[in-house]
């Protein structure tokens, strides 16, 4: 089974501090041609939620869940939760780890796991795909995106107890600069797609 793998920046707009409830929300597809010239149909998705939020694209290394998923003729918008691990461990250091990266600004980029249904080839392209239908299998956070318009919009982390204590009703805001380009890739291999037997 071949896996392909489409890449979006995170926009970080609200960032709260550590608390129980670690939430983002974004867009986790477009129907924009990404940097490598594929088209992914958001309407052409198929999933059942909550969908593995995954670090890095690494199946051994979940640390969420995608609880919500909108499907629009242009583009997927996506809630997801970061998990919360009170007892230390490695698990926990991995959650601790995605969370402050995402929310330290250096992590920026979401990239949906598919297996292609139905696809054909784009006119005037080498290589590039249009993928008509797909199951959407993951959903990550990685460090370098492709497709800058689908993007996170806000990262909440909500602690309500203390949050009132202060009489914090709202989130501050961070803007971003744009993202940086995409890095290059190793010769043999097409960008943007998951080899099973490198």
């Amino acid at each position: 089974m071949k896996l392909e793998r489409a890449y979006s920046t995170l926009e970080i707009k609200e960032v709260g501090g550590a608390g129980n409830e670690r939430t983002f929300t974004g867009i986790a597809s477009t129907a924009t041609p990404d940097r490598m010239g594929d088209i992914v149909e958001p309407k052409g998705a198929q999933f059942k939620l909550p969908l593995p939020l995954l670090w890095q694209h690494d199946s051994g290394q979940p640390i969420g869940w995608v609880t919500s998923a909108t499907v629009k003729s242009d583009a997927i918008e996506i809630v997801a939760k970061v998990a919360d691990m009170p007892e230390e461990g490695t698990l926990r250091a991995r959650l601790e780890e995605a969370w402050q990266s995402i929310t330290s600004k250096l992590v920026r980029g979401l990239s949906i796991g598919f297996r292609p249904l139905e696809s054909s080839d784009i006119e005037g392209s080498r290589w590039a795909q249009r993928f008509i239908k797909w199951e959407w299998l993951e959903l990550s956070a990685v460090t370098i995106p492709a497709n800058v318009e689908a993007t996170i919009v806000s990262v909440k982390s909500f602690d309500k107890a203390t949050r009132a204590a202060l009489g914090l009703t709202r989130s501050p805001v961070v803007h971003l600069p744009p993202p940086p380009g995409a890095s290059g890739t190793k010769s043999g291999r097409r960008p943007g797609v998951v080899y099973l037997n490198p």
